[in-house]
């Protein structure tokens, strides 16, 4: 499939109005980007992505609750709460989200840190980074999956919060946190934390506002929006910068954005 000229300006000249500071204050990522230590940019990081779903506002405030619930301190509320402390987080809901769900993975994050000094590890197992390039993501995100849910006393209801590419979903929400963590540039809005996953691995994160505008741009051709269009896009933009595909996500949200406001562009 070949992109032409046009379109490539046109994705190029929204990456460039998005993908900049300004853009960070009304999108879920201002969240994170309230800490300095990584492991508290992990955290938050995580708790907004998850939630990422619904009004950007309704996220981020929600997510900035939840922080504030952990005192501010979420790296350091994970490792060290008390069972009173808990009882801090009790109550807690976002939509579908409630606080069994939130006990259940604060209790994942306080084994794993116990072990790892960062949560990468918990996606980046030691078959992950002998597969492909292009298969890196989905062995990441399905090895994430099963570090959650090894536990067999797991909450059933949980499991639809943490997508995975086995269920064929998009995995929109993980995708998204992953380019958070892995991209690196100038212009700062992604962190670039983590140094396993490169950029060039990442796969875009789909939702069916971004489905819409690619198909619309004609970057794609299947009309389900799940993990095998997510790949097919990922594909397409790779066309376009084989280093960093995923940078176009800037845009796509951008067109999208501008198309619900009313705009028109063609």
């Amino acid at each position: 499939m070949a992109i032409s000229t046009h379109i490539q300006q046109q994705l190029d000249a929204f990456l460039l109005a998005y993908n900049r500071r300004d853009f960070i204050a009304e999108d879920p990522i201002v969240v994170p980007h309230g800490y300095s230590k990584a492991q508290d940019i992990e955290i938050a990081g995580f708790f907004a992505a998850i939630f990422a779903w619904g009004q950007r506002k309704t996220i981020i405030a929600k997510a900035q609750e939840l922080m504030q619930r952990m005192d501010g301190a979420p790296y350091d509320f994970i490792r060290q709460h008390s069972a009173s402390d808990l009882k801090q987080l009790e109550g807690f809901v976002h939509r579908t989200f409630n606080d069994t769900d939130l006990l259940y993975l604060v209790d994942f994050l306080h084994g794993h840190y116990g072990r790892h000094a960062s949560l990468e590890t918990a996606f980046v197992g030691s078959g992950v980074m002998s597969q492909g390039s292009e298969q890196r993501v989905e062995a990441a995100l399905r090895h994430f999956h099963q570090q959650v849910f090894a536990p067999d006393w797991a909450p059933q209801r949980t499991r639809k919060h943490i997508s995975t590419p086995a269920r064929h979903s998009a995995c929109k929400r993980l995708n998204m946190y992953l380019r958070w963590m892995v991209r690196r540039d100038a212009q700062g809005v992604d962190f670039g934390l983590w140094q396993k996953l490169q950029p060039a691995d990442l796969v875009v994160p789909l939702d069916l506002h971004v489905h819409r505008v690619a198909r619309k741009l004609g970057l794609m051709q299947r009309t389900q929006a799940d993990w095998a269009a997510a790949l097919e896009l990922t594909a397409a933009l790779r066309m376009l910068d084989p280093h960093d595909p995923v940078k176009y996500d800037f845009a796509l949200f951008g067109m999208g954005l501008e198309v619900r406001r009313g705009a028109r562009w063609d």
